[in-house]
């Protein structure tokens, strides 16, 4: 429950865009949402599973949403309900990974009236979404930054890849008054890159040569460097094979800068993947992640303006590398549902990618639901 604001009227948008960025921001702004025209030209038109499954776990996370779907699926009305948290169990689609609706709940966890206690199962690797890894190494320092981080943890139970899934995460988020202001200015030097190489029903020694390819290219620029491996059998309850690495950079700042990479998919009619193509595919992605520098990584900006717009009336800055598409459209959206403009000041020319410094002033969003000790 956020603190009174004006009346809330209803926010109307067109397509299936950026489906998630507008629920997430409904709920939290308490502003009915109509989303129209979703698919409306394809053959499968309207609403695709791992969308339905989002608007069932918002159900679950609330009290009182109200979801409306048309008899085709291409125009969904929602009215969002008291954020409430707890212990929630959700099976995810195997369309999208979990990373895709634990994304979601970092923003909305903070703002429930009970500490988040949330089991998800489904697909903990997928070439679409953020795995559950990088959101663990990453995402959750990128919180931690606005709130304490005592209780706020991610675990992974047991791993799986697309299509058929089969893994399990358990999230678990505090809950807190208030978000703090940030001036996240100075990114730092990268000390140090960790990396956990994962593989699920193929051979142990798979992972070793994807660590053996991506140490071959980052030992070249600092030698602290030391990556993981972890095996999954089948026995674990997982049903598809596959491998995959998540390498993340820690500069002297205290930023992580993440990038993975990972098989193809089985029943894709791509090529099967070769452990050292994937070893180097990440190495690569984490070099040019660390060429857009930031005190964010690129897949974070739009959690940290989410955050500096929820904060109270003060002042926050995040310096970041260049903007995603998607970062810039949650700039807008955050625009239409809390008023907030952001200062958007480019760097001068340096060491990198040209980078970027947003600015605001929170809307002073409180948790009226967190009860006193």
């Amino acid at each position: 429950m956020a603190a009174p604001r004006a009346a809330a009227c209803s926010l109307t948008f067109s397509g299936c865009n950026y489906f998630r960025q507008r629920l997430v921001l409904s709920t939290l702004s308490s502003r009915p949402i109509e989303i129209k025209n979703i698919r409306h030209r394809d053959e499968e038109p309207g609403l695709k599973k791992f969308e339905v499954d989002l608007l069932k776990l918002l159900e679950k996370v609330t009290n009182g949403s109200v979801v409306e779907i048309s008899e085709t699926g291409t125009c969904v009305r929602y009215r969002p309900g008291l954020l409430y948290g707890g212990k929630v169990e959700h099976d995810c689609s195997t369309e999208r990974a979990v990373g895709y609706y634990l994304e979601a709940l970092l923003c909305l966890a903070p703002f429930c009236k009970k500490p988040m206690d949330a089991t998800l199962t489904g697909v903990t690797h997928h070439p679409l979404d953020p795995s559950v890894d990088a959101i663990k190494q990453a995402s959750l320092p990128v919180l931690g930054r606005f709130m304490f981080t005592e209780g706020l943890e991610l675990n992974i139970l047991s791993r799986a890849v697309a299509p058929l899934g089969g893994g399990r995460v358990r999230f678990r988020a505090p809950v807190c008054r208030a978000l703090r202001p940030v001036r996240l200015l100075n990114p730092g030097k990268v000390k140090r890159v960790r990396g956990w190489a994962f593989t699920v029903r193929v051979s142990p020694t798979v992972a070793n040569r994807v660590v053996s390819a991506a140490k071959g290219i980052l030992l070249g620029f600092l030698p602290d460097v030391y990556l993981y491996t972890d095996h999954t059998g089948g026995a674990q309850g997982t049903r598809s094979p596959g491998f995959g690495i998540c390498l993340v950079a820690e500069t002297t700042e205290g930023a992580f800068l993440c990038a993975e990479a990972m098989s193809n998919p089985g029943g894709v009619e791509e090529n099967p993947s070769i452990p050292e193509d994937v070893g180097e595919q990440a190495a690569r992605a984490l070099l040019r992640e660390v060429y857009r520098g930031g005190c964010v990584d690129s897949s974070n900006q739009g959690l940290a303006a989410v955050c500096m717009c929820l904060g109270p009336p003060d002042v926050s800055k995040c310096f970041v590398g260049p903007l995603t598409p998607y970062t810039i459209q949650m700039l807008r959206h955050l625009r239409d549902f809390f008023g907030v403009t952001f200062k958007v000041d480019g760097d001068r020319p340096g060491i990198g990618a040209p980078k970027v410094q947003l600015t605001c002033v929170g809307v002073g969003f409180s948790n009226l639901a967190k009860t006193t000790s």
